[in-house]
């Protein structure tokens, strides 16, 4: 380290599902920890055991960052695979006990901290400010464990449900994204996709994470076009914008009552 430079930090990025969100960790203690390995960690849930994304150094203050407690063996991955069976049972007996109370909501998940001292059950509602304290009660004296139940929105459920999408490719929320982007309309707008609810929304209701890939190429595109709605001069006469073919470099024109493509570097605009 050179004189006056910041100190160092190794920080491993672990995530605890395989497409889950990624969060960082000290690894100063665990020079040999690499991509791939288990390791525990202390979170907002408890103990949990995650997998290794990344190790990288950082020029930051890592005074923040818990650290990693130890890398995995062998009987912790067998103990996780037991809680894991434990949660399917979990499941069973929530769902089991939220329809013997009819509550209206629908619980989608559980997951047990490494310890096995707290289940957090994931569930989804239409209702806001339901009563789950008997619920919880319940099921506290069931499973013998704390229990927390926290809402999540119908983006986590989908991306927990898994299953196929409207492309007929698997989800790519289940597949490989850690994080929900923000989806605006604009963004279909920009793009020019049909604003029918059935082909901008996904099985979640929610606009589709893939408008978010290729925003920044369209915003890129579309700052060399002249805006819809304005005139401009073509070979084929004078008209106005009705609309964009960004990625082409393309301008469509109605003139009269016809359309016509033309190349941008051909359309001028009108001064008003």
């Amino acid at each position: 380290m050179t004189q006056g430079s910041s100190p160092q930090s190794r920080v491993a990025s672990v995530r605890f599902q395989s497409t889950g969100k990624i969060y960082h960790f000290d690894a100063s203690d665990h020079g040999d920890l690499k991509s791939g390995d288990f390791v525990l960690v202390e979170t907002a849930r408890g103990q949990q055991l995650g997998e290794v994304v990344s190790v990288q150094f950082l020029h930051e203050d890592k005074g923040n960052l818990k650290p990693v407690q130890r890398q995995a063996t062998g009987c912790d991955l067998a103990l996780r695979w037991q809680l894991q069976q434990k949660e399917e049972k979990a499941l069973t007996i929530a769902r089991e006990a939220t329809a013997q109370l009819g509550l209206p909501i629908k619980i989608v998940a559980a997951e047990y901290a490494f310890d096995g001292r707290l289940l957090t059950l994931l569930y989804v509602s239409e209702e806001k400010d339901v009563k789950l304290g008997k619920l919880q009660r319940r099921l506290q004296n069931e499973v013998t464990s704390s229990v927390r139940l926290r809402h999540i929105g119908p983006r986590d459920q989908a991306k927990l449900m898994a299953g196929y999408g409207a492309c007929g490719e698997l989800r790519c929320c289940s597949r490989f994204l850690p994080e929900f982007a923000s989806i605006s309309i604009k963004m279909a707008k920009t793009q020019g996709v049909s604003l029918n609810p059935s082909e901008i929304t996904g099985v979640c209701g929610r606009l589709r994470c893939c408008l978010a890939y290729e925003q920044e190429q369209y915003q890129e595109a579309c700052k060399m076009l002249p805006r819809r709605k304005k005139r401009v001069r073509t070979p084929h006469g004078e008209g106005r914008v009705v609309d964009l073919l960004p990625l082409k470099g393309v301008v469509v024109v109605r003139i009269d009552d016809r359309r016509f493509e033309v190349p941008a570097e051909e359309v001028e605009l009108v001064s008003t």
